[in-house]
Order: structure tokens, then C-alpha cells, then sequence
């Protein structure tokens, strides 16, 4: 099959479309037309100059479109609208305790980008291999190859360009909220970088009734959407003393139960954890390479720090749930939408790194 996509050839090149073949589906495998693709933060460590994202590659990991030809044991019908979320092997104990995000071979099966078995599936004109496994999926393109781990049917009543972002980013968010860390009626909530997956947190906090939802942000237009969304209060990240202010907040400035990171900031992450009551607990989900340095005192007294990948969540129970509250009005992601089209790839790329938008979607059809 004759497919267009963005290619990445070096960490420091831009996107360059180009026409490439892609094989037909094996077992297990399938093939989606991609409508619209979500571009996220994590899309961004093919930039890295010692990555392991083995180039050239297509990367996207948030698309949503229609399955247009199965492999062997895929028992969806071309024609289904789905989602693309992480892969998984679906056999390791974690796999099998319901926590695809902590699957043993994560790594391998969503960071690499190379084929496991080293046969490619996606070729350039002149037949040298494209990578085509970024989490599982590869979906800045017409078409993307995916597996049945990491495809997820939905309600064919929705805007399907749009919906992509929910298999990581808005995933991410509400599945740290609502499953990881459980937030509830009337507990507080403080989440540490109000981008796309801050903003998610902040929607499912409300959604869960929390009645306290604080937004940290470095930009205001990202504080004042914040408070839109649902935070109760905001504050500069800039601030001094952030983590007395937040705790202020609370009765008897004990500090709020929960804390969410998305910044991957060392001193960011040790002002969340500040932030919290003794028995609180703090989310990270941030991507970073720099060393956390926190006060040990303030774990002896009871409070809790977890990693969470995305949200802690079963993508084909919570995706669903997150359609179904997109449709009741209670979980508006799209307003964190910006679209283009997929040959505007490099626009989108330098407009999410620069904070002009919030969630880039490419589209493959305009």
C-alpha cells in the first residue's frame, strides 16, 4: 500500500513528507487510515541527540481513523472507527494486572521505533527500511500499522479527527486523576504544569469532584484556561514560596492530598511534593532526564511519590469513558485543540514547542 507520512531522518532535521510503502498487515496487525494525529511532548524525544529512536522513523502516537485492512486473529471490521494508544504484550504480570503502561517490554514495544523481528514494514522509494513501530503505531501518515494491544474502537458518533489526543496525552491526565491516584469528591488536587496533559487532569478533577483543583502554570493564557476548565485557583510557577501558598489554601495549611508533576523540573517536582498534606501522595508523569533531589523528611512523614504512565490505565475501558464524558459536555478536550494539515507537520512542531498551542492535531485530510 502507497501511504504519505512525515519522516524524521536525523534528531535535528525537520519533518520531510515523502512517499513510502507499507506492507500488508500479519497476524495480529492492522491497518487504520489515519484521520487526525495528536502531537505530543513525548513525540519530541526523537529530537534528543542520543536518543534510541531509531531513524529514519515516522513518529505519532495519538491517532484515531478507520481500520481498513486486518491481519490474521484481528477480529475488527474495516470500516471501525478506533483510537491508537500504547502497545503492550499483553502476557507479563503487569500486562495481566491490568497495567499495560508497566508492561515489561514497554520499551521495546513503544520507544524504539525499530521492528522486532528486524523485517521492515514500511519502505522508502528507493526500498530502504522507514521506522514504523513508535508506539506500536507510527502516525504521522495517511495510514498507520498498528496491533490489536494498542487499538481501541469507539462511539462512531464523534468528530474522529479530533479524538486521537485521547490515547496518551488526555489519557495520561484523567487516568492519573481519576484511576492512579483516585481522586474523589471533595479531596484537593494541585497539578504542576498546565499543558495538554495538565489540562486533562484538571478537567477529570472536577469531573471527579474535587473541590479544590490548583493550576501551576509559567503562562497566563494557560492559567486563565485552567481556571476555565475547572481549577479553582492558579498561581505563577515563577512564585515565590510556591508550596506555602498552595498549602495555604487548605484548611490549617495541612496541604492539599494530591499533587501532579507533568513538568519533569527537579525543583517543580520537590515543590509538588512540599505542596502535600503528611499522608498525600504525588503522580509524576513529566519526561525528563534530570536527577530529583526531595527532602527525605517530608516521605518519613507519610507522604507517597509514584510514577505513573499513562494514568495507570487500561486504554480500551478508559478511552470510552473519556468519549462518553467528551459527549456529556464534562470533559471539553477539544477546546485544547489546534489543527493543521499533516504537511504542516514542522508549523505545528515549532507552535506546541513555543506554548502558542496547547494540543497540535494533524490532519490528513483538510
Amino acid at each position: 500500500m502507497r501511504i504519505e507520512a512525515a519522516v524524521l531522518r536525523a534528531h535535528d532535521a525537520p519533518y520531510a513528507m515523502e512517499s513510502l510503502e507499507l506492507r500488508d498487515p500479519g497476524p495480529g496487525e492492522l491497518v487504520v487510515r489515519i484521520a487526525g494525529t495528536g502531537m505530543c511532548h513525548t513525540d519530541l524525544l526523537g529530537r534528543a541527540p542520543d536518543d534510541r529512536v531509531a531513524k529514519p522513523v515516522v513518529m505519532g502516537h495519538e491517532g484515531a481513523g478507520t481500520v481498513e485492512a486486518a491481519g490474521p486473529g484481528v477480529a475488527l471490521e474495516p470500516g471501525t472507527p478506533v483510537v491508537l494508544s500504547l502497545d503492550s504484550c499483553g502476557a507479563c504480570a503487569n500486562c495481566r494486572a491490568a497495567r499495560p503502561g508497566n508492561c515489561a517490554r514497554m520499551a521495546a514495544l513503544n520507544m524504539y521505533s525499530a521492528p522486532l523481528d528486524g523485517v521492515a514494514r514500511l519502505t522508502a522509494a528507493d526500498g530502504t527500511p522507514v521506522n514504523n513501530r513508535w508506539f506500536g503505531q507510527s502516525s504521522f501518515a495517511t495510514h498507520a500499522l498498528a496491533t490489536v494491544r494498542n487499538t481501541v474502537p469507539i462511539d462512531p458518533d464523534v468528530p474522529l479527527a479530533l479524538m486521537g489526543p485521547l490515547g496518551c496525552g488526555m489519557q495520561t491526565g484523567a487516568g492519573s486523576v481519576l484511576v492512579s491516584l483516585g481522586v474523589g469528591a471533595g479531596d484537593s488536587l494541585a497539578v504542576f504544569g498546565a499543558g495538554a496533559v495538565g489540562l486533562a487532569a484538571v478537567m477529570a478533577a472536577r469531573v471527579a469532584g474535587a473541590t479544590t483543583i490548583v493550576a501551576v502554570d509559567l503562562h497566563e493564557s494557560r492559567l486563565d484556561l485552567a481556571r476555565e476548565l475547572g481549577a479553582t485557583h492558579a498561581f505563577d510557577g515563577a512564585d515565590e514560596d510556591l508550596a506555602a501558598r498552595i498549602r495555604a489554601l487548605t484548611p490549617g495549611g495541612e496541604g492539599v492530598q494530591y499533587a501532579l508533576d507533568t513538568t519533569a523540573v527537579p525543583e517543580v517536582v520537590s515543590a509538588a511534593v512540599a505542596s502535600l498534606r503528611t499522608t498525600g501522595v504525588c503522580g509524576l508523569v513529566g519526561v525528563g532526564a534530570r536527577e530529583y533531589r526531595l527532602d527525605p523528611t517530608l516521605l518519613l512523614m507519610g507522604r507517597t511519590v509514584k510514577g505513573i504512565i499513562e494514568g495507570d490505565v487500561v486504554p480500551q475501558l478508559f478511552i470510552p469513558r473519556l468519549v462518553e464524558l467528551w459527549k456529556q459536555g464534562r470533559f471539553p478536550f477539544d477546546r485544547l485543540i489546534e489543527t493543521y494539515p499533516l504537511a504542516d507537520v514542522n508549523r505545528a512542531e515549532a507552535d506546541s514547542l513555543s506554548g502558542k498551542v496547547v494540543k497540535p492535531v494533524l490532519l490528513t485530510e483538510t
